[in-house]
């Protein structure tokens, strides 16, 4: 499963998921994996490691008190290097630790010139309108386009969520001053045209944020609280493979018919041998089917397993 969870992994930051935004974060919950995008081994280091968000189903058992909330943008994470008040970097996010270089798109996103003089990474997520079909991969793919006229041409906008280390007391002031540098910034930016993915908590001391620390894979003093829907349990009867309008086989599973939302579900899509390998599916087990994006069924973890085990 982690090799799979790796790859799509990549797929998802590069703008080409091979399985929902749901599934992604239901299977990285299920099996344990906390890693932050996925392996880079030819990217350029961020001047300041890039975690992830620690992700939350229940704001009833998470203080929220001295939190600012502000919506989870979905699209892609970035982040800008300024040296002597130029840009002089720009990074996907890869790994958290190293990411590809940018810097010639997203000078069509961003200030060139800021005010402050010494060394500072913003960091950020560049987005595109809720109108353009798939518009989470869209803003992912563009950063990997080599046609510059066509990168320019899509919709797309920088939000700065956050500058690393930053000099203020409290970090609205540190989107304040960001805002008045001319950046979009997530306390002010409009997102009802925009997918977004939760809600982001953060505190808003930043000497109580840094002075809380990080674990090895997100900040103490921020996360992403997300709904999570629960699955419906049936068994599946049966493996059959068909092919795609692309000539790409893939497996589907035959479900003992169920209920999931307001449809009735006995098929569902399994994606290729090593997603079924990873959830370690066999023919007369039990299964968890949601319907992501209410829509395409899709089987979610092998239940009975984990019954035996407890």
């Amino acid at each position: 499963m982690e090799e799979f969870l790796q790859y799509a992994s990549k797929c998802y930051y590069e703008g080409a998921p091979i399985i929902s935004d749901v599934e992604y974060d239901l299977l990285f919950a299920a099996y344990g994996d906390q890693s932050v995008g996925y392996r880079v081994t030819d990217g350029i280091p961020h001047y300041y490691r890039m975690y992830s968000l620690r992700k939350v189903f229940d704001l009833s058992v998470t203080p929220t008190k001295d939190f600012i909330c502000t919506p989870k943008l979905d699209g892609a994470a970035v982040s800008l290097l300024y040296s002597g008040g130029l840009l002089a970097q720009a990074l996907t996010r890869g790994d958290g630790s190293l990411g590809r270089d940018i810097t010639d798109k997203m000078r069509h996103l961003v200030p060139e010139k800021i005010s402050f003089k010494s060394t500072v990474q913003i960091t950020g997520e560049v987005v595109c309108p809720s109108s353009v079909p798939n518009a989470r991969n869209v803003a992912a793919g563009s950063l990997n386009l080599k046609d510059m006229a066509e990168f320019c041409s899509r919709p797309l906008t920088f939000v700065a969520y956050d500058m690393q280390e930053s000099r203020f007391n409290f970090w609205t002031e540190t989107m304040d001053m960001l805002h008045e540098e001319g950046f979009q910034v997530v306390t002010m930016f409009d997102a009802s045209n925009y997918p977004t993915d939760g809600k982001v908590y953060r505190l808003n001391d930043n000497h109580e944020f840094y002075r809380l620390g990080f674990t090895d894979h997100h900040p103490r003093g921020a996360f992403a609280f997300k709904e999570q829907k629960d699955g419906v349990v049936t068994k599946l009867l049966d493996v059959t493979w068909q092919v795609g309008k692309s000539g790409v086989v893939s497996p589907v599973a035959i479900l003992e018919p169920v209920v999931v939302g307001d449809a009735t579900v006995s098929r569902a899509t399994l994606h290729n041998i090593e997603y079924i390998r990873g959830l370690d599916l066999e023919i007369g087990c039990m299964v968890e089917v949601i319907r992501s994006g209410e829509i395409i069924p899709r089987i979610l973890r092998r239940v009975d397993l984990e019954k035996n085990s407890s």
